[in-house]
């Protein structure tokens, strides 16, 4: 299923560079890895508190814009649903495209924003463009 969702995260990555962000990595590294080895990516990796000095620090709820600035591609991999209406908030005032893969069977806690679900190969997950 991770394989299946990077997969559709690249096949969103039209643009050379694409500038990809991951936010709330923790210590799941496996679809960002995959992304990395492509070259027409740019990825960063953040999280309030990274686990190592790859990730950089940032509290989404209070976002650091300049880092998310002209990014193309917003993922976040499980992410509280307290914390996703501040995703979709960063997404619209950045105008990215935001993917969420929740936890199996997870509503989505997106106020009054829909986002639309998202079956690709095994892996299912909300797409707001």
């Amino acid at each position: 299923m991770w394989k299946n969702f990077a997969e559709y995260l690249l096949s969103q990555c039209d643009k050379n560079p694409t500038k990809v962000a991951e936010i709330g990595i923790g210590k799941f590294s496996q679809v960002f890895d995959y992304l990395n080895e492509y070259e027409n990516i740019e990825i960063i990796k953040t999280d309030i508190l990274p686990n190592d000095s790859s990730v950089i620090k940032d509290d989404i709820t209070n976002p650091n814009l300049e880092l998310y600035e002209n990014m193309d591609i917003i993922y976040s991999i499980r992410p509280p649903s307290e914390l996703q209406p501040y995703l979709i908030n960063l997404a619209l005032k950045i105008n990215s495209q935001l993917i969420i893969k929740p936890l199996t069977n997870e509503d989505l806690n997106t106020g009054k924003t829909k986002m639309k679900l998202k079956n690709f190969k095994k892996a299912s997950f909300y797409i707001l463009k």
